[in-house]
């Protein structure tokens, strides 16, 4: 696995390196599976049905990790829409969507290079369409940890097929 490094850039270098990180042990968990393991349904007894299959988790973390920077921009100000979940029936599609997402959320970064990543005032942090409120960080560190918990999941998921 190689990763970019992004580190000589403080707080954000350290958020980015740990995002892509986690994109890449998500990547490694996925790129030997069949289109018949993405797209069969493992869970039944869910109620989120954005946790019923690979396919199903994939697209969920995909169109998520878009949200977070469309939650940011529209925390500063841009009219932007959000996504919807994409599906593909493939690995490499994933993978690529992965990759893709990844870069839209690096380009907030070169389109807002002084941006604060810390909000200490309530009242000022970015309340998200879930009903929490974050600073940039907050919201960087949730991104994060959604990836892993994703990777977890399908790696038990792949267990189960």
């Amino acid at each position: 696995m190689t990763v970019k490094k992004y580190r000589d850039n403080g707080a954000t270098g350290a958020l980015l390196d740990e995002y892509h990180k986690a994109i890449e042990e998500l990547k490694e968990v996925i790129v030997n599976l069949t289109t018949t393991q993405i797209t069969k349904i493992v869970d039944n007894e869910t109620k989120d049905k954005a946790c019923r299959s690979i396919q199903t988790i994939l697209a969920h973390t995909v169109r998520a990790g878009y949200t977070y920077v469309i939650e940011i921009r529209r925390w500063l100000g841009e009219d932007i829409e959000y996504r919807t979940d994409e599906q593909f029936d493939n690995v490499e599609a994933y993978i690529e969507a992965l990759d893709t997402m990844f870069k839209y959320n690096e380009k907030l970064f070169l389109d807002y290079p002084n941006m604060n990543l810390e909000e200490y005032n309530n009242d000022n942090k970015i309340n998200v369409r879930w009903g929490q409120n974050y600073d940039v960080e907050q919201l960087y560190e949730h991104a994060i940890v959604h990836i892993l918990r994703h990777r977890r999941q399908i790696e038990r998921f792949i267990l189960r097929l």
